[in-house]
């Protein structure tokens, strides 16, 4: 399995964004192409993981690609720009390493037309602000591109903060991608993702737990109701209990004994099948 660390070089100025403190990476996981195989072109997929932007989880990284990889697809993680990152930070990081995948298809053996992101909780809301931000001149302008470049073809959301309402959100999230300060009501409005949703947003798989007290499963409810509202294809599975954070559910990221949980463990055999369908 070839290995490649990638530092993101955004232009955060362009975009007039302070660069301070931001390292971003993007790791990338390979199958090997063999004669045996045959070459073909892969599916890709961008995993973002969460950790309410305070930090990106490892157990919702390497992980999941490793999980991924084995079923024939190629895998980048997205390590980004965490706490305080004003609003777009992460996002044109995000862009930055769509547009890097894409522009390597060929060496990365990827099908440039079939690129994935994949969010888990606070990554989730970067996977649907990527979804549905994509056209915006906020990423286009300072990377120098076309909004095709950076166009991700599906979504898989994982207990996603998808909302900016107080009464559902995940306030910390939020709060740092206004910068730390709770002053902006117009950009928080922005980051209501379930009413950015319109013919633009790719078709998209959510999951979520209805006991999940971190993140209120209204974030999948209020934006499903919002792909469907758009005739957007979606698959959504919400598992009754299991709380937030899961990753895989099993024992490859269990760090407590709730984290085990057999039924919401379903949904990666669900996701890897909607991936290799849509």
């Amino acid at each position: 399995m070839p290995f490649e660390r990638v530092k993101i070089e955004a232009d955060y100025r362009a975009a007039g964004l302070d660069p301070t403190g931001c390292e971003p990476v993007l790791d990338c996981y390979t199958n090997m192409q063999t004669e045996e195989m045959g070459k073909r072109r892969r599916r890709a997929l961008l995993i973002i993981p969460g950790g309410g932007n305070d930090w990106c989880s490892e157990r919702e990284a390497e992980p999941v690609a490793f999980r991924f990889l084995g079923y024939d697809f190629n895998c980048f993680v997205l390590r980004y720009s965490c706490v305080k990152k004003r609003f777009p930070t992460a996002l044109l990081e995000c862009a930055w390493a769509l547009r890097y995948i894409r522009q390597n298809a060929e060496r990365f053996d990827i099908d440039p037309d079939k690129i994935i992101v994949a969010g888990f909780s606070a990554g989730g809301h970067l996977a649907g602000c990527m979804s549905n931000f994509w056209q915006s001149e906020t990423l286009t302008k300072p990377l120098g591109c076309t909004p095709e470049e950076i166009r991700p073809n599906a979504a898989i959301l994982a207990y996603p903060v998808l909302t900016s309402s107080r009464e559902y959100t995940h306030g910390g999230t939020i709060l740092n991608l206004l910068g730390g300060e709770d002053n902006d009501d117009e950009l928080r409005s922005l980051l209501s993702l379930e009413d950015r949703v319109g013919s633009h947003t790719p078709p998209t798989f959510l999951w979520h737990c209805a006991d999940d007290g971190c993140v209120p499963v209204e974030n999948s409810l209020f934006y499903m109701q919002a792909l469907s509202k758009n005739k957007i294809p979606f698959e959504c599975h919400i598992y009754p209990s299991g709380g937030h954070g899961l990753s895989l559910a099993d024992h490859t990221t269990q760090t407590w004994e709730g984290q085990y949980q057999p039924v919401p463990a379903e949904w990666i055999s669900a996701a890897i099948r909607w991936a290799s369908e849509v």
